[in-house]
C-alpha cells in the first residue's frame, strides 16, 4: 500500500481502485450468464489457495484485486446467473449495488436515532413504503432484521412474554407458574420455527406440525383438533404460524380461518409472508393476504422477491410495545444517545442487535429506481415465466406437476416405467444433481408427501424465456439419458 502505515489509501489511489472495482462489478453482471454456475473444485481448495497467515506487511491493492479473480472466484456459486433457479432466485441489481457501496462508505450504526438520524428515519420510510406496497395493515410497526429466521425468533419471544408472563425479568428456570407452551405450524412451515423454539428454551418438541391439504395448505380442522386436545391436557397455545408462500411449494395457508382458531385459544398469530408477501403488491393477488389484519406479527423478506439483495427482512407487529417489553435495554454508555419523544424510534429497543447496518439505504435506492409499478411488473413477469415452465411440464410425457403453481415456484417430477417409488425418488434427485453438475443451470429438490420432486424458483430480473428453455432442454436430455441406461 502506498500510504502511511497509520493512514488510509490516498484519495487519488482510492478513486482509481474504486473505478477498477466498478468495472469489475459491471463486467461480472454483464457477463454472468456465460459463467459456469457451480464451481468444479474440491472442499478446501479455496482455503488452500489463499495465504494461511495474515501478511505482516500490507499487499498492494492491485495484487489483492487480482487475487479476487484467481483465488476467490473459482469457488463462487453464481446465484445471480439467470439460469440459477434454486431456492427463490437472486435479487441482485444495479441500484442495490450502488446503495451497498454508499452504505459501506458511510458505515453508520442504526441503533439509535442520535447515532444516525438518516439511517433511522430512512428505515421508517422504507418500511412504510413496503407496508403500503404489499397491503399490510396501517397500524403495524416495522423493524428491519437480517432474515426471517431472526424475525420469527423476535416474534415468538414477544409471544412467549405474553403467554408466560415476565420471562424477561424472571426467566423460565425453576418456575412452576409457567404453563406448558406450544406453537402450531403446518407441516410445510419453515424450519426456522424449530430453531426459534430451541433458542427460546421452549424445545423443538413443542412445535406441533399440522397436516396440510392437497394444495399443501394448513388444514384448519386439524389445527382446531390439535389445539383442543392440547388444551384438554393442560398445554397452552403460545402461537400459531400461518404461511403465505411456503418454502417448498409457495402454498398459501387460509390465514383468516387460522386466525379465528388462534383467537379462540388466545394464541399469538404470526404470519410468515417472507416470500409470498410480495404478491400483495398485485391487486389480483391480494386475496392471499386475507386475514393478515388479524395477525400479531407479519414478516416479509424484500430480499426474496422485492428486489432488495441479501440481507433484508421486515417484521411488522401490531403492538410495538410487545417487542420493546422484551428487548429494550439502555446501558449507561448509551443513555445520552437514547433520544425520546413521540416521533423518535431507537431501533436497538426492538431486537437483540445493538450495532445495526444501514440496510434501508439499498432498499430506498431500489424502490426509487424501480418504482412500485416496476416492482409489480417484474413480479408479474416471474409469474408468467413460472406458468410457462409449468405448461412445458404439463405437455411433456413422463413429467407431472406435484403441487399447484400459485407463485413463481414450480414443483414437478419425472417418471420412468417399471421404477418403484424409491427408485423414482432417486431418479429425480439424480436428475437435479446432474443438471447442476453441468454448470449451465441450477435446480433444487424437495420432498412432497414423502416423494422427491424437482423444484424451480424464479426471482432473477435477468431470467428470460430463453434461459428456461435452456434449463428444460437440459432436464429432458438428462432424463432421456437416464431412461436409456435403465432400459
Amino acid at each position: 500500500m502506498s500510504t502511511d502505515p497509520l493512514g488510509d489509501l490516498p484519495a487519488e489511489e482510492m478513486r482509481a481502485h474504486l473505478h477498477r472495482m466498478a468495472d469489475w462489478v459491471a463486467d461480472y453482471r454483464e457477463n454472468i450468464a456465460a459463467r459456469r454456475i457451480v464451481p468444479e473444485i474440491r472442499p478446501g481448495s479455496i482455503r488452500d489457495g489463499v495465504s494461511e497467515a495474515m501478511p505482516k506487511n500490507g499487499d498492494e491493492m492491485e495484487r489483492i484485486i487480482a487475487d479476487l479473480d484467481t483465488a476467490i472466484m473459482p469457488g463462487i456459486v453464481h446465484w445471480g446467473h439467470p439460469a440459477f433457479l434454486g431456492y427463490f432466485g437472486s435479487t441482485s441489481n444495479g441500484p442495490a449495488l450502488l446503495g451497498e457501496m454508499a452504505a459501506a462508505a458511510l458505515n453508520v450504526s442504526a441503533m439509535t436515532w442520535k447515532t444516525s438520524p438518516a439511517a433511522t428515519e430512512l428505515e421508517q420510510v422504507v418500511l412504510e413504503w413496503i407496508r403500503e406496497l404489499v397491503g399490510f395493515p396501517e397500524n403495524f410497526f416495522g423493524v428491519v432484521y437480517d432474515t426471517a429466521s431472526v424475525a420469527v425468533l423476535h416474534a415468538l419471544a414477544a409471544a412467549r412474554e405474553r403467554a408466560a408472563g415476565d420471562v424477561r425479568g424472571r426467566g423460565v428456570i425453576g418456575r412452576d407458574d409457567i404453563p406448558k407452551l406450544r406453537v402450531y405450524a403446518s407441516d410445510q412451515a419453515h424450519s426456522s420455527v424449530d430453531k426459534a423454539m430451541v433458542m427460546l428454551g421452549l424445545g423443538e418438541e413443542n412445535v406441533v406440525r399440522i397436516a396440510s391439504d392437497h394444495g399443501f395448505r394448513m388444514e384448519v380442522a386439524a389445527l382446531r383438533t390439535a389445539m383442543a386436545e392440547d388444551a384438554a391436557h393442560g398445554w397452552r397455545a403460545m402461537a400459531v404460524i400461518a404461511t403465505i408462500g411456503t418454502t417448498s411449494t409457495a402454498s398459501v395457508d387460509p390465514v383468516f380461518e387460522i386466525a379465528e382458531v388462534a383467537r379462540t385459544y388466545g394464541a399469538w398469530l404470526h404470519v410468515d409472508a417472507a416470500y409470498g408477501g410480495a404478491m400483495g403488491a398485485l391487486p389480483e393477488a391480494r386475496w392471499m393476504l386475507r386475514g393478515v389484519e388479524q395477525a400479531d406479527s407479519i414478516v416479509v423478506n424484500p430480499h426474496k422477491w422485492l428486489f432488495v439483495p441479501l440481507d433484508f427482512s421486515a417484521l411488522y407487529v401490531r403492538d410495538r410495545e410487545s417487542l420493546r417489553a422484551v428487548f429494550a435495554n439502555t446501558p449507561e454508555y448509551l443513555r445520552g444517545d437514547a433520544a425520546v419523544g413521540e416521533d423518535v424510534v431507537n431501533y436497538m429497543d426492538y431486537g437483540i442487535q445493538l450495532g445495526r447496518r444501514f440496510r434501508a439505504l439499498k432498499a430506498w435506492m431500489v424502490f426509487r429506481a424501480f418504482g412500485s409499478e416496476g416492482i409489480i411488473s417484474r413480479i408479474r413477469e416471474h409469474l408468467r415465466l413460472a406458468e410457462s415452465f409449468a405448461e412445458r411440464v404439463r405437455r411433456s410425457p413422463g413429467f407431472e406437476l406435484t403441487a399447484p403453481v400459485t407463485m413463481a415456484v414450480v414443483c414437478f417430477r419425472h417418471s420412468l416405467p417399471g421404477m418403484s417409488a424409491a427408485e423414482l425418488d432417486e431418479h429425480n434427485e439424480r436428475l437435479v444433481e446432474r443438471v447442476n453438475a453441468g454448470g449451465e443451470a441450477y435446480l433444487t429438490h424437495t420432498r412432497l408427501r414423502g416423494r422427491t420432486s424437482m423444484r424451480v424458483g424464479i426471482g432473477n430480473i435477468q431470467t428470460t424465456d430463453a434461459h428456461l428453455e435452456q434449463v428444460w432442454g437440459a432436464i429432458n436430455s438428462l432424463a432421456e439419458q437416464q431412461n436409456d441406461t435403465t432400459a
